[in-house]
C-alpha cells in the first residue's frame, strides 16, 4: 500500500524533540508514520502524542498534535501512514 500523507510539520521543539503536526488525516497510538522528505525521512511508531497538554488516543484531520520524534525534524516536511 503506498503511504499517504497525513500532515505536516508545523513547529519543532528541539530541546524537548517534540514536533507539532497540522492532520490532514486521522493519527492514532501505535500506527507507523514516515516522516520527511527523500534521503532525510525516518519510520517511526506513534507511542503517544498530545494536545493542550493532554495525553489523547487518536487525532482527527484539522487537529494540531505534538508528537515526540525520534530525530530532529523541519517545519513543512510530510508526515505520511
Amino acid at each position: 500500500m503506498a503511504a499517504k500523507e497525513i500532515g505536516k510539520i508545523s513547529h519543532y521543539f528541539d530541546k524537548i524533540s517534540v514536533a507539532v503536526i497540522d492532520l490532514k488525516g486521522t493519527l492514532k497510538a501505535g500506527d507507523k508514520i514516515t516522516i520527511g522528505d527523500g534521503e532525510d525521512a525516518f519510520e517511526q511508531k506513534v507511542s503517544s502524542m498530545q494536545v493542550e497538554h493532554k495525553k489523547i488516543a487518536s487525532a482527527k484531520k484539522s487537529d494540531s498534535v505534538g508528537l515526540k520524534v525520534d530525530k530532529p525534524v523541519k517545519v513543512n516536511w510530510k508526515v505520511c501512514k
